[in-house]
């Protein structure tokens, strides 16, 4: 990248997919100034609440597909148009307000170290918290990252947490190929995930993870049962060899 080549910081994107969350965006968008990020490329995955516009009174254009296709498919999307952009290191966060810009920072600074190609968020770590998390979604937590834990014999506390960083240049690597079909949803963050501690130095830092802690206030659009097994199946076909 020329900016790289002139010895300046490598360009940073930002994303969070969203569907239908324009209540959460209002509060989500006044803060994304905070983060020390180049662009923000967040993407409207066929909304009908009008959150795009909110974004747009903030000067970010959101990428957007006119029907619903799912996470997966929105984050390639963003990879593709980073890369385009000469961007090196994508940050990607959740889009219902779950998550703090301003960290963002904690996020890069193992990469424009040179300690990492990949940064995982965990609210468990010391320094990181969860306020409101509901204490099935903890339990959940817990298992699902003592046994990626034990299938991959490395360090993971907190799996499920979709506030991360990364260099671009990951997706160069011949054993990684995100055109797939069936990484459109869920499963493109955990394949990313396997493929990155399996292939890339990576390390974990704390963050905050603020659930809403109102009732009837919907703090995930993940579905138990298929969205878990969507979520897990990434693991499941790479360590049987079924998928690439």
């Amino acid at each position: 990248m020329d900016d790289a080549r002139a010895g300046r910081p490598p360009r940073v994107v930002a994303t969070f997919p969203f569907h239908d969350e324009r209540g959460k965006l209002a509060l989500l968008v006044p803060r994304l100034a905070q983060a020390p990020v180049d662009l923000w490329l967040p993407v409207d995955d066929g909304s009908s609440d009008g959150g795009g516009d909110l974004l747009r009174a903030a000067d970010i254009e959101p990428l957007r597909n006119e029907e619903r296709h799912g996470i997966g498919f929105c984050l390639k999307r963003v990879v593709h148009e980073a890369r385009t952009r000469g961007a090196e290191i994508m940050v990607v966060m959740a889009g219902n307000n779950k998550d703090d810009p301003a960290e963002i920072a904690r996020l890069l600074a193992p990469i424009l170290e040179g300690r990492a190609d990949y940064v995982q968020g965990s609210r468990f770590l010391p320094g990181g918290s969860s306020p409101h998390l509901p204490a099935f979604r903890w339990a959940a937590i817990q298992v699902l990252s003592a046994w990626f834990r034990l299938t991959m014999g490395r360090a993971c506390t907190d799996l499920t947490n979709g506030f991360r960083a990364y260099r671009l240049a990951i997706f160069d690597h011949p054993e990684v190929d995100i055109e797939q079909d069936w990484l459109d949803d869920y499963e493109f963050e955990y394949y990313v995930h396997w493929k990155a501690y399996k292939h890339f130095r990576t390390t974990e830092v704390p963050v905050t993870k603020t659930y809403p802690g109102v009732r009837g206030v919907e703090y995930s659009k993940i579905k138990p049962f298929t969205g878990w097994w969507r979520m897990l199946r990434p693991f499941v076909f790479l360590g049987l060899g079924i998928k690439k």
